[in-house]
């Protein structure tokens, strides 16, 4: 995943192009940077690393080093970007977020028919970054080229481009998976992944752009280059887990979907009597936690917060190369607290089970601080496919997805047929996989928010979401 943030304005706009990348900072571990543009300097770049330091810490010298009337920043979870691309177009500074699945024949393509070539990285991989840039210069302007790059993609494709006059264009991809909100203030526009990024500096928001749509931004103006498409398929998981809570998506506050869904996922278990004798509801920090009061809410079992992530010197950013220290940097990140876990019956909630590590590392840790029972519901149906469109449970294999594999060692591959019963709880299929993932991950009871529970939660027509991870459908 990734997130952005830009400023055009009548002044110097560093320091809100510095906080409001900052804000996106859950959206992304890796890399982040930068870009200025001033009259005197032109464009301006900085890119750091932020795999063992947070975004703040790395950038905390960018007033001395970068200025400008505008500026992009980019928090990303893969490669480096902005990037700064000299082209017949003029200079310009660009960032992309999304998935290319298609990048080794769109490789090809150009360096077939342009006779061009790229700056490899280990291994000569690419950086889809630079892919991106060089497709849409193959157009006669740079807007033909963004809607080339987008239609040629086989994924997702959000374009931010700072250019050498200091206006910026965003494109929000074709089918409106990720979002793309524009503000403005006094002295000038933004663009943001993250509605509360610039509210909380002022700016009053102004635009939502729709899927396909292309917009040139000014200080003084946002100009619509191309119109929305019809068809909009946004990403459920926005809502459920990457979202920040304060952050509103198509008139959808994040915060209160998620409580919403914990109260639809409660009404479903008094209907069958699940739950009913435990004594604390909690949530798997941090999104888990307001789906679990949603739960708590409506189910009227005291809500507690049996453990607590010690993030002040363990911080979300910090990986360790080995799996054998990230496994033991995440258990050292969980304090409990005694007298809300010994002998007591608890119902976690926790935003999904993907691959079950995670989950099945807090349970254990759970019953060796002395629980007597654990009960778990995951705020979405389970996961069936690894996603194609961005980054969220991408895999080398889907067979690393814990529901795929319970299939299948319940049914053999004969049961990968059958997807959508083993998704439903009302059937037997669907019974036995909750069943043997409880056995499993040793937990008293198990089960997954439906697919119509998750939709009812958010608030928007099917038909306008992506559930592909779900269902597979596209």
């Amino acid at each position: 995943m990734g997130g952005f943030f830009g400023v055009v304005g009548k002044c110097d706009v560093m320091s809100d192009t510095f906080f409001g990348t900052d804000y996106h900072s859950h959206l992304g571990t890796r890399r982040a940077g930068m870009a200025a543009y001033n009259k005197t300097d032109g464009l301006q770049r900085k890119i750091h690393s932020i795999q063992n330091s947070p975004f703040r810490t790395k950038f905390d010298n960018i007033f001395n080093e970068l200025s400008g009337t505008s500026a992009i920043g980019c928090i990303s979870d893969v490669e480096p970007q902005p990037l700064l691309i000299r082209s017949k177009f003029g200079s310009f500074a660009i960032c992309f977020i999304g998935v290319i699945n298609n990048a080794e024949v769109l490789i090809d393509r150009y360096l077939h028919e342009t006779g061009g070539h790229f700056d490899a990285m280990t291994g000569g991989k690419v950086n889809p970054v630079e892919l991106v840039a060089s497709m849409l210069t193959m157009k006669d302007s740079i807007v033909e080229g963004i809607k080339f790059v987008q239609s040629e993609i086989e994924g997702t494709a959000t374009i931010i481009i700072l250019q050498d006059d200091g206006s910026i264009l965003a494109a929000r991809d074709k089918v409106g998976r990720l979002p793309v909100l524009v503000g403005r203030n006094d002295s000038g526009h933004c663009v943001s992944f993250e509605s509360f990024a610039y509210e909380k500096m002022g700016y009053v928001g102004v635009k939502e752009l729709g899927p396909g749509e292309i917009v040139k931004i000014t200080a003084d103006s946002v100009e619509q280059l191309v119109a929305p498409g019809k068809e909009m398929k946004m990403c459920s998981f926005l809502w459920s887990y990457y979202g920040y809570p304060t952050t509103t998506y198509e008139g959808v506050n994040v915060e209160v979907m998620r409580y919403r869904n914990g109260e639809i996922m409660a009404e479903r278990d008094e209907k069958t009597g699940y739950g009913k004798d435990v004594d604390y509801i909690c949530g798997v920090p941090d999104s888990g936690t307001p789906h679990a009061i949603g739960y708590a809410n409506r189910s009227h079992k005291p809500f507690a917060r049996a453990f607590i992530k010690y993030t002040p010197t363990w911080a979300r950013s910090f990986t360790p190369s080995r799996q054998q220290e990230r496994n033991r940097v995440a258990k050292m990140k969980m304090i409990p607290v005694p007298e809300l876990v010994k002998d007591k019956n608890l119902l976690f909630v926790d935003d999904s089970i993907v691959r079950g590590t995670q989950i099945r590392e807090t349970i254990d840790f759970l019953y060796e601080n002395g629980a007597k029972e654990v009960h778990m519901r995951s705020a979405c149906p389970p996961i069936m496919y690894s996603c194609k469109y961005l980054n969220f449970s991408r895999a080398t294999s889907e067979m690393e997805l814990a529901a795929r594999r319970a299939i299948v060692k319940l049914e053999g591959e004969e049961g990968l047929n059958h997807i959508d019963e083993y998704s439903d709880p009302e059937t037997e299929r669907g019974k036995n996989l909750r069943r043997s993932l409880c056995k499993e991950l040793k937990l008293k009871s198990l089960d997954f928010q439906t697919l119509d529970g998750v939709i009812k939660a958010i608030g928007i027509d099917k038909c306008k979401l992506c559930t592909y991870c779900w269902n597979g459908e596209e």
